[in-house]
């Protein structure tokens, strides 16, 4: 049963963006920041991004320098991923950071009961989304096997790597650093620790 008791606001409240190269589509989305205090130097724009896009900058950025209790707003849930699977991952992700999630148009705010049963409930589907691609991924690899060819995307931390990452991660490194160490993006790291919960 998801936990119904939302966790303590205790960090930034953070502002993110992306946005097209059309200005009216970046006015609605800053429009919709204003009056949720942001402070000007914890807002992220990503510029001429499409969700498909993996190489988001500014989100990047955003995920390295979040910590526990902060808060990010978006106009929509959209903006956080590629997809909704991607969307899904991102925010079981961040609750596990204890990261809250405002989306002002989907009216869905972590930071409240009914909004962290909410996002108990997208971790739910966030686990089953993984289980999908672990299985996709172990029965195209068969297939290729089957047929002669290596496939699959190299790893980019071999099992010893990724327990480093984990074990840092646990002693209270900043990920920003253990990335530096591995020589990888924060982001890589962050999916290995949520992986290994």
């Amino acid at each position: 049963m998801p936990e119904t008791t939302a966790p303590t606001t205790t960090g930034t409240v953070v502002g993110y963006a992306r946005v097209s190269t059309d200005k009216q589509d970046e006015a609605r989305q800053l429009t919709s920041l204003h009056g949720q205090g942001i402070n000007r130097h914890a807002l992220y724009i990503d510029h001429a991004q499409s969700g498909a896009k993996r190489s988001r900058p500014e989100f990047d950025r955003m995920m390295t320098n979040l910590t526990e209790g902060d808060v990010v707003v978006v106009s929509e849930l959209d903006r956080l991923g590629r997809d909704a699977g991607h969307v899904i991952m991102t925010i079981a992700d961040l609750r596990a950071r204890g990261i809250h999630v405002r989306a002002l148009a989907d009216n869905v705010d972590s930071t409240t009961d009914a909004g962290e049963m909410m996002m108990g409930v997208l971790a739910i589907f966030a686990q089953m989304e993984r289980r999908f691609i672990q299985r996709r991924t172990k029965a195209g690899l068969a297939e290729a096997k089957a047929q002669g060819r290596v496939g699959g995307r190299p790893r980019a931390l071999d099992d010893k790597k990724a327990a480093l990452a984990v074990r840092l991660s646990d002693e209270g490194e900043k990920v920003a650093d253990i990335a530096k160490t591995l020589g990888v993006s924060a982001p890589t790291v962050y999916r290995y620790i949520a992986a290994a919960k």
